[in-house]
C-alpha cells in the first residue's frame, strides 16, 4: 500500500501511530494519496478518522512513522497548501457570512486568496446575504465553513464530517458540490460514517477500525 519514495503523490503516510497516553487512536497507518483524487475515512466514532485528518493537517504529529506531503515535505511546513475543515464550524454566529470570510481573509496577509464574495459564490451562497450565520441553516453553515477553507485555494482539502447534522437534501447538494471541486491535481480527504452518502465522489474508500486500516479500496466514483 506504501510506495518507497513519496515523489509524485499528494501525501504518504508510513507506519503511523498516535498515542495519547495509554491510547493508540492510530496504529501503523501506511497509505498512500495520489493527486487528484477524492479520498472517503470511514468507520466508527473512535476509529481514528479525525486523528488521522488532524495528522494530515499538520495539526498533530504523530507518535511513531512518518508524514510526507507535496513531495517530502511534513505537513507543519507547508500548512498554506492545505486546507482543513473541522467537525466544529470555527465560524463567528454574529457575522454575515461576508463578514466571516472578510475577516479570515485578513489572516492571510500578502497570500493570493479569492475574494470573499467569490469563495461564498463557489459554495452555492449569496455573498450579499444580509442574515447572520446565526440564523443560517445547517447546510448553509456547513457551506459557509467550506467557504473559509477554499479561501486560500488549497491544493489538499481535509473535511471532517462534511455532512455533519445535515438533512438528506443539504447532504445531497453538499456532495454534488464537492463533486465540482475534483478537477486538476488537488486532492480532498472526507472523513465520514455515512459511506453510501459519500460513495458517488469517492475515488478510494479508507476504511478505519480501532486505529487499524481494515479496508483500502476503489471506489466507484459517479459524480
Amino acid at each position: 500500500m506504501s510506495a518507497p519514495a513519496s515523489e509524485g503523490l499528494c501525501a504518504q503516510l508510513d507506519a503511523v501511530s498516535k498515542l495519547f497516553g495509554s491510547f493508540a487512536a492510530l496504529r501503523q497507518v501506511s497509505v498512500d494519496l495520489e493527486p487528484g483524487r477524492c479520498y472517503v475515512l470511514i468507520g466508527e466514532n473512535g476509529a481514528g478518522k479525525s486523528t488521522l485528518l488532524r495528522i494530515l493537517a499538520g495539526l498533530l504529529r504523530p507518535s511513531f512513522g512518518t508524514v510526507n506531503v507535496f513531495g517530502g515535505h511534513e505537513p507543519h511546513e507547508v500548512r498554506e497548501r492545505i486546507g482543513y475543515m473541522s467537525h466544529a464550524p470555527m465560524l463567528y454566529d454574529e457575522l454575515t457570512g461576508q463578514e466571516n470570510l472578510r475577516y479570515f481573509a485578513s489572516l492571510y496577509p500578502g497570500r493570493p486568496c479569492l475574494a470573499p464574495s467569490e469563495a461564498l459564490r463557489q459554495v452555492g451562497l449569496d455573498p450579499d446575504l444580509t442574515r447572520t450565520l446565526g440564523q443560517y441553516s445547517q447546510g448553509m453553515r456547513q457551506r459557509t465553513s467550506l467557504a473559509r477553507v477554499l479561501l486560500p485555494v488549497p491544493e489538499l482539502l481535509l473535511l471532517d464530517e462534511p455532512f455533519s447534522n445535515m438533512d438528506v437534501e443539504s447532504a445531497r447538494q453538499m456532495v454534488e458540490l464537492l463533486a465540482s471541486f475534483r478537477h486538476g491535481s488537488r486532492t480532498i480527504v472526507i472523513t465520514t460514517h455515512q459511506r453510501d452518502l459519500a460513495a458517488p465522489i469517492a475515488d478510494w474508500v479508507l476504511a478505519l477500525k480501532a486505529g487499524r486500516v481494515a479496508s483500502f479500496e476503489p471506489g466507484s466514483p459517479t459524480l
